[in-house]
C-alpha cells in the first residue's frame, strides 16, 4: 500500500472551464480511522457537470469547495480499515470521498451535511455487473433519471418524452426508461454521431443535432403532437425553444443546466418563454437526487439492475486512467466530448 495519499486541492475558483492550474496535487500521510470510522481506497471517481457549480465561490444547492480542501466528488472505494459496526474490510462502498487516494469515512457524508450515506455495492456485486455501474447507470446517474422520468413527470404510455443532453450520462437512461414504459422519446445532442448513437445504441424514436439543427424546426416535426414531458439537463436556449411546445398539463423536469454553468458566475440566461407555462397549465420542477437517497436509493437501484440484467437499458461508461488526469478531462463534459458516463480509475479494484 502506497505510504501517501495524494489529495487533489481547488485553490482557485475557475472563470470558464476547468485548468490544470485551478488545482494542485499534495501529498500527506495515509490517515488512521478512529472509533466508529472506516479507511477506504479510492478506485473510481465519477466526474460530473455539478463539478464546475461546487467549485464556483456562490451558495448552490451544496456549500462551495473551500479553496485549499480536497475537489468534491462521488467515488467508488474499498474498505481497508475499519472501526464502524456496519462495514468491514474489503467491502466496496459508493461515497462522496472526493479527488484523492484515500478517506475516512463515519458512513455518512459529511461533505453535504449529512444527507447521503455511503452505500455498501452489495447488490450490484450479487447481480455480476461492473462496480462502475455503481457510479453510472446503477449510481447517481441512473437514480436521477430514474427519479426524475417517473416520480416527478409521470409519463403515461403513449407520451412524448423530448430530453435536451440525451447522449449524456442521464440523457441516455432517461430515454430508455421513457420507453420501457410505453412512450415516444426524442432527444438532442451536439453531434451527428451522438444522434446515431441515440437511435442505435439507447433507443430514442428520434434525435437533434442542436449544433445543426433549427430547433424550433426540430421540435415541431419530431414532436408533431406536443411534448408531455421535458427532461431538462442544459437549460438556455434549448429550454426556452422546448416551452413553446408543452402540451397542456405538461411536466417540465429541471434536471441541470450544463450549459450555464462556466459562465453561471455571471448569470444564467433564463426562459423568454416561461408563460407557456401558465398558458398550458404546465408544471416546471426541479430536484437534486441527494434529496432522496436514504428513502428510494434501494427500490430504484433494485428496479434499474432488473432492466440491465434484462437487457433493456444499455449504458456508455468512458473511463480515464489516472488521478492526476482529472482536473484535465473533466473538461469534455463542458465541450460536448464525453460519451456516456464520465469516471476516472485511481486504483485496481482487487
Amino acid at each position: 500500500m502506497p505510504q501517501n495519499n495524494r489529495m487533489v486541492c481547488l485553490v482557485r475558483n475557475p472563470t470558464a472551464g476547468f485548468s490544470p492550474d485551478d488545482f494542485e496535487i499534495r501529498e500527506v500521510p495515509i490517515p488512521k480511522p478512529g472509533e466508529g470510522e472506516f479507511l477506504v481506497r479510492n478506485l473510481y471517481l465519477s466526474l460530473d457537470p455539478a463539478n464546475r457549480l461546487w467549485a464556483a465561490p456562490m451558495q448552490t444547492y451544496v456549500e462551495p469547495v473551500q479553496l485549499g480542501t480536497v475537489m468534491r466528488g462521488f467515488t467508488i472505494s474499498k474498505v481497508i480499515e475499519s472501526q464502524h459496526p456496519d462495514f468491514k474490510a474489503g467491502d466496496i462502498v459508493q461515497g462522496m470521498d472526493g479527488w484523492q487516494d484515500y478517506a475516512i469515512s463515519n458512513g455518512v457524508n459529511h461533505n453535504d451535511e449529512g444527507k447521503i450515506d455511503t452505500w455498501n455495492l452489495r447488490n450490484i456485486q450479487q447481480a455480476g455487473l461492473p462496480l462502475t455501474t455503481g457510479l453510472s447507470v446503477l449510481g447517481t446517474t441512473g437514480l436521477t433519471a430514474h427519479y426524475g422520468l417517473l416520480h416527478l413527470g409521470q409519463p403515461k404510455s403513449g407520451d412524448t418524452i423530448l430530453v435536451s443532453g440525451a447522449a449524456g450520462a442521464v440523457g441516455s437512461i432517461v430515454g430508455q426508461i421513457a420507453k420501457i414504459k410505453g412512450c415516444r422519446a426524442v432527444g438532442t445532442a451536439g453531434s451527428d454521431e451522438k444522434c446515431e448513437m441515440l437511435i442505435e445504441e439507447f433507443g430514442y424514436d428520434a434525435a437533434i443535432n442542436y449544433k445543426t439543427e433549427n430547433l424550433e424546426d426540430a421540435f415541431t416535426k419530431h414532436c408533431p403532437d406536443g411534448v408531455d414531458v421535458y427532461f431538462d439537463n442544459v437549460g438556455g436556449e434549448t429550454l426556452d425553444t422546448a416551452l413553446i411546445h408543452i402540451n397542456m398539463g405538461a411536466q417540465v423536469i429541471i434536471c441541470g443546466a450544463v450549459s450555464q454553468y462556466t459562465t453561471a458566475e455571471q448569470g444564467v440566461q433564463g426562459p423568454d418563454n416561461y408563460t407557456f407555462l401558465l398558458f398550458k397549465r404546465a408544471s416546471m420542477h426541479g430536484f437534486i437526487i441527494l434529496d432522496h437517497y436514504p428513502n428510494l436509493r434501494g427500490s430504484m437501484e433494485a428496479e434499474l439492475i432488473q432492466w440491465v440484467k434484462a437487457g433493456k437499458i444499455n449504458y456508455r461508461e468512458e473511463v480515464v486512467d489516472g488521478l492526476e488526469n482529472a482536473a484535465v478531462a473533466i473538461n469534455r463534459l463542458y465541450e460536448g466530448k464525453n460519451l456516456g458516463k464520465l469516471l476516472v480509475k485511481i486504483a485496481e479494484p482487487s
